[in-house]
Formats: C-alpha cells, sequence, structure tokens
C-alpha cells in the first residue's frame, strides 16, 4: 500500500520540498541574499554581476545542505573566499556567517508574510503511514523545522524531528554525510535497513543512499528525475501520493 519493502519499519521524511512547499522559498531567500552580496561585490571591485540562478545554483550547492555549507559552496564554486566569521557577525558582515544568518532572517520573513503550505499528497501519505503503524520521523537541515511544522499544523505527526539544532548539538556533519539519517534512526528504534529516505535534494538522496538505508524515494519537484536517480534514489515520483496507486 506504501510502495515501498515489506521490511520496512519506519519512514525518514525531508522538510523542505518533500512535506512543505517551503523550497521555494529557501531558494528565493537564497537569490536574495546572494544576488544583494554579489551586487554590492561587483560595484566594489568591477567584476561582472551574474546572479544568482534560483533552480541550478540551488540544486547543486545550497539544497538540503546546513546553511554554512550552503553558503560556503555557492561562494566557493564563484572563487569567492570569505573567512568563517561567527554568529555574532551583525548584518553586512562579509563573512559566511554573517549571509548565512542573513539568508535565515530573509526566510523567517518570507513564512511570517506567506505562511507555510504542505504538499496534500505527502499529507495523504504521512496519514497511510501512521496507519500502517510505521515510525516517523523529519529530517532536515534547518534550524527553523519547529517553527514550520507548526505553521503547517503538522507538529504532532512525527515521532521524532531531527533538525539543524539538533546536527549541530550532536556534532553530526551535513548531507550528503548520512549522519543526520543515521541518528533520526536511532530515535526511531529501526536500523537504517529498516528505513525508508523521502528526498528531494541532490544532497539527501546521496545521504540515504550513503547511511545504507532500506529504500529511498526521490522526489522530483523541480525536474531532475535522473539526477536523483544517479545520487542513488530506488524510485523517483512527483508526489508521495504516487507510491499508494503502488501494487
Amino acid at each position: 500500500m506504501l510502495g515501498i519493502p515489506d521490511q520496512s519499519r519506519g519512514c525518514l521524511f525531508d522538510l523542505d520540498g518533500v512535506l512543505t512547499q517551503t523550497a521555494r522559498v529557501h531558494a528565493a531567500a537564497w537569490k536574495e541574499m546572494f544576488d544583494h552580496f554579489l551586487r554590492e561585490r561587483a560595484q566594489r571591485t568591477g567584476e561582472p554581476f551574474v546572479p544568482f540562478d534560483p533552480v541550478a545554483d540551488y540544486d547543486k550547492y545550497v539544497d538540503g545542505k546546513p546553511r554554512d555549507d550552503g553558503t560556503r559552496s555557492f561562494l566557493q564554486a564563484r572563487g569567492i573566499d570569505l573567512p568563517e566569521g561567527s554568529d555574532s557577525d551583525p548584518p553586512g558582515t562579509s563573512t559566511v556567517a554573517a549571509l548565512s544568518s542573513q539568508k535565515n532572517q530573509i526566510v523567517l520573513r518570507k513564512i511570517a508574510d506567506g505562511g507555510v503550505q504542505v504538499y496534500p499528497g505527502s499529507i495523504r501519505y504521512l496519514h497511510a503511514v501512521a496507519q500502517a503503524g510505521l515510525r516517523r520521523a523529519v529530517v532536515t537541515s534547518s534550524a527553523n523545522a519547529a517553527s514550520v511544522l507548526k505553521a503547517a499544523g503538522i507538529s504532532d505527526e512525527f515521532d521524532a524531528v531531527v533538525d539543524g539544532l539538533v546536527a549541530k548539538r550532536e556534532g553530526l556533519a551535513g548531507k550528503p554525510a548520512p549522519d543526520i539519517y543515521r541518528y533520526a534512526a536511532r530515535e526511531l528504534g529501526i536500523t537504517p535497513s529498516e528505513g525508508v529516505v523521502y528526498e528531494d535534494a541532490l544532497a539527501g538522496v546521496a545521504a540515504g543512499r550513503a547511511g545504507h538505508f532500506g529504500f529511498v524515494v526521490g522526489v522530483d519537484r523541480v525536474g531532475q528525475a535522473d539526477a536523483l536517480r544517479e545520487a542513488g534514489a530506488d524510485i523517483v515520483v512527483k508526489d508521495l501520493a504516487e507510491l499508494l496507486d503502488e501494487r
């Protein structure tokens, strides 16, 4: 009924882009932050201004990764080397930490202004998982999981929430490393081989495969089905509700 192996005992869901329609909010926030930084840099250095691509750059460099890792990855791709800085850096400081913090503030503003929409098919699937008696976890690099889940009205749907705050506290490497997913499996009381990972990000799919999870579902929201398969997805769907139709 769920389109996953019979031995599965737990389902581990990414948040943004899998359960909630917040991936596009994150992409817009990254673009606003990076374009502001890149435009100012171009004016200062005389270099051409090449804006952040909210599809190609988002998918390749930042999607699914911890915020600082995403910032660092994109800057490195542009040949820009900034000091790491710290969380106390004021806005406008040219450090990885300051840019990351600015991006987070933009996301929080956009969520406050527009709310959080869920994917109806994902909620249908989530309820079917609960009815089947399987354990459920949210596994996300975002540090805003609690506020997003609350705004979406699905805070009570999960047995465990492992987010960026937990990863920082526990010293877990971010996706594509499997650490955060393996930690979530332990929280659910299952082995990785008994778990199913649901991811829309290439880094997240790679994390599920690297963690030797029993099944990895790629969720293609932006037309990257082939890339999700190459990253390690066992199956790719456009919406989780498609899995309910598997026979």
